[in-house]
């Protein structure tokens, strides 16, 4: 709308509230969003950066250093020796290479008996609990809550459960009418379950959040449509569940075998690696190895070897698990 001067000229239209200023003012200046300093992502980068290099790639790097020499921090003298330390794990007879993969083979039978009950039991679970049902929360709630728990409270606590002598299993065992003179804590098998059934127990509960935060993201409409192609339950299953979840899957299975791979407590409190060095795990040889006999070179490279181990296992689950495209 215009407006007219007393001579009856029209006048121009009145500024408004997004026009531009004069020369003298706050005129805009041109720039985006995007004319901010170059400098700001590697600012915002910076303190997650600084943690990295401090607490993660410092410690590895003098890792690898230490692991080339012969090192033992109560004695002055740290000599270089090269790859021996490396070497001498692959060298049958040796000090350190029988107590190595003897702690190796255990680790990976913790990992083959473990990991397959962490990957399908929360699985499970987490169908069932994705259903409408009265006190589905509490049941979320109550399977959760061990997780919770550190690992030494959890050892202990199932230490004096499976005690062969005065635990509370073979108490109930007895009562039932079962044999009730098993030693889960020093013998084969039953170690095993011993630190098996503990560790289930104890963190099927993280899984099974990660499986229902999954399941949550699968459109509903993917399951009606195959109710109307007349798909049974384990066909929907099958079809739509186990596709929906392969991303959420791939990072239960990593993160589950790097957790196992990776025990410590369980066997250090539950069995203190009985019978024998039958259930010494690797991380509990090579806490041994550098801070019980001062042996830090050895426990460095065992500890690089693991990593090694690991970061192999890991680039083939994403490889067996990845999505394979139809040509």
């Amino acid at each position: 709308m215009t407006t007219t001067d007393v001579g009856g000229r029209a006048a121009p239209p009145a500024a408004g509230p997004g026009a531009g200023v004069g020369p003298q003012g706050l005129a805009p200046t041109g720039r985006g969003v995007k004319g901010g300093s170059g400098l700001t992502p590697y600012l915002f980068l910076a303190p997650y950066m600084i943690l990295f290099t401090v607490f993660v790639l410092a410690p590895a790097i003098f890792l690898i250093w230490i692991s080339l020499h012969d090192w033992d921090f109560l004695l002055p003298g740290k000599p270089f020796v090269g790859l021996d330390n490396y070497l001498n794990l692959f060298k049958p007879g040796s000090v350190t290479s029988g107590p190595f993969w003897s702690s190796m083979e255990a680790t990976g039978k913790f990992v083959l008996y473990s990991v397959p009950l962490l990957v399908a039991i929360p699985m499970a679970l987490a169908i069932l609990l994705n259903q409408r049902f009265p006190g589905r929360n509490f049941f979320r709630a109550a399977y959760f809550a061990p997780y919770v728990l550190g690992v030494a409270v959890v050892g202990i606590l199932w230490h004096f459960l499976l005690d062969p002598s005065v635990g509370l299993v073979n108490f109930y065992l007895d009562k039932l009418g079962i044999d009730a003179n098993i030693p889960w804590t020093t013998e084969t098998p039953w170690v095993w379950p011993a630190l098996v059934g503990p560790t289930v127990w104890w963190t099927l509960g993280f899984n099974t959040v990660i499986y229902l935060a999954g399941l949550q993201d699968i459109p509903r409409e993917l399951y009606e449509a195959a109710k109307v192609d007349g798909a049974g339950r384990w066909a929907q299953f099958r079809n739509v569940t186990l596709p929906g979840l392969r991303p959420v899957l791939i990072f239960v299975v990593t993160t589950t075998i790097l957790a196992s791979a990776n025990v410590f407590g369980q066997p250090y409190l539950i069995t203190n690696g009985r019978p024998g060095i039958e259930t010494r795990s690797a991380i509990m040889y090579i806490g041994q190895e550098g801070l019980r006999e001062f042996r830090m070179g050895n426990a460095a490279s065992a500890s690089f070897i693991l990593t090694l181990a690991l970061i192999l296992v890991s680039l083939v689950t994403f490889v067996a698990f990845r999505e394979r495209k139809e040509r």
